[in-house]
């Protein structure tokens, strides 16, 4: 599949950045013209998101896929990879499945475990989600607004509706639709809050250096996870980003372009 990636930089090492489930490759601009005065950095959209192709398949074998095609098309041998939470779980399969490909892996508040709706409060809130952008008719409506408050009784905080909300896509007659492929998203949400129940082949992943950052007020990553951490990549670090959530990007740009930058220049 050819995905839809955004470049900036210029004659250095590569970087890419997998942002997480619901984004895209704009969401992430900010930061990546920090990076790029060390990096040529690729935002890309995965498989259903953004401006890439639609596909009925979403799993983490097709997207690892993607990404090593577009790797292949723009003759990147080895490259950085940035993912956050289901971008996070591409970056990790690509390390697991073809440590060749990587300079280094930064992984942004998910660990590399399932997430279960009986298990997890998390993938109970991205059921909501999904339902709530189901059921809305947004042939129906033509105000942002009024999409905001029949959201509301899915999706209760304001910033994951905002977030959620930059997902619209304004047709000719004024209405609105969908820009990521939310039914194919929810027919394949529990792969990808899951995902990772075979991976207990994975053991001592080492020759680059991995960085874990989990959002301070984040839960996506708990202590309990840090021995499965170690036990993939057992040189891994991990850095608390303060006063974040799991929207680590947006809530701490400037914290984690800064502080993945100086993780990369001092390792690389």
């Amino acid at each position: 599949m050819q995905l839809f990636y955004r470049k900036i930089g210029e004659g250095n090492p590569a970087l890419i950045i997998l942002h997480g489930l619901y984004g895209a490759s704009d969401n992430w601009m900010t930061i990546a013209k920090v990076w790029s005065e060390k990096f040529d950095v690729f935002a890309v959209d995965l498989r259903n998101h953004g401006q890439s192709p639609h596909s009925k398949i979403h799993t983490y074998q097709a997207m690892r896929d993607d990404v090593l095609e577009l790797m292949d098309e723009l003759n990147i041998k080895k490259a950085v990879i940035v993912g956050h939470s289901m971008g996070g779980k591409v970056a990790m399969r690509i390390a697991m499945d073809q440590p060749e490909r990587i300079n280094a892996l930064v992984v942004v508040d998910i660990a590399p475990k399932n997430y279960t709706p009986e298990a997890d409060d998390h993938t109970k809130k991205h059921l909501s989600i999904v339902q709530g952008m189901l059921s809305i008719p947004l042939q129906e409506f033509d105000k942002r607004e009024t999409i905001d408050q029949w959201l509301m009784d899915y999706i209760k905080e304001p910033r994951t509706r905002q977030f959620i909300m930059k997902n619209l896509k304004r047709n000719k007659d004024n209405s609105f639709e969908w820009k990521l492929n939310i039914k194919v998203i929810a027919d394949n949400l529990l792969g990808i809050t899951g995902g990772f129940s075979n991976q207990n082949i994975y053991r001592n992943i080492t020759g680059f250096p991995v960085l874990f950052i989990k959002g301070a007020l984040s839960t996506y990553i708990l202590p309990s996870d840090k021995e499965r951490i170690e036990e993939i990549f057992p040189a891994s670090e991990m850095f608390i980003a303060p006063e974040a959530g799991h929207w680590v990007h947006a809530e701490q740009g400037e914290w984690l372009s800064e502080t993945v930058l100086k993780f990369l220049t001092n390792d690389i």
